[in-house]
């Protein structure tokens, strides 16, 4: 009998080989992201919230330690200062100043 330890072999150079599944590969939209966290844990929801729809749905939920947290971050700042520096400053589109973004204004349909 084989020890299944020596089937995994470590990747040369530190390369860790990554496999996206069809399924996943299209991705989840979601425009609202809630975050709760104890004190060995991240918990990152992210929602879809749609306009005249009283309910919204949590579409994935992460958890990360707090040190992957804090790697999220950086590699969210990074990323984010990258993409500024090729397409200028994103803009936070909420010039009331209220905290909900989610108002989504605009006139209203009817059928």
């Amino acid at each position: 009998m084989q020890n299944p330890e020596q089937d995994q072999k470590p990747q040369q150079g530190g390369k860790i080989d990554i496999e996206l599944p069809e399924e996943m590969a299209e991705g989840v939209y979601a425009n609202l992201a809630m975050i709760a966290h104890s004190n060995s844990e991240f918990v990152l929801d992210f929602i879809r919230i749609m306009p005249g729809v009283p309910k919204a749905k949590v579409k994935s939920r992460v958890v990360l330690t707090p040190e992957h947290a804090v790697r999220l971050l950086q590699a969210l700042q990074d990323n984010i200062a990258k993409y500024e520096a090729m397409c200028g400053p994103i803009g936070q589109n909420n010039p009331s100043g209220d905290n909900n973004p989610y108002n989504f204004g605009g006139p209203v349909g009817e059928a």
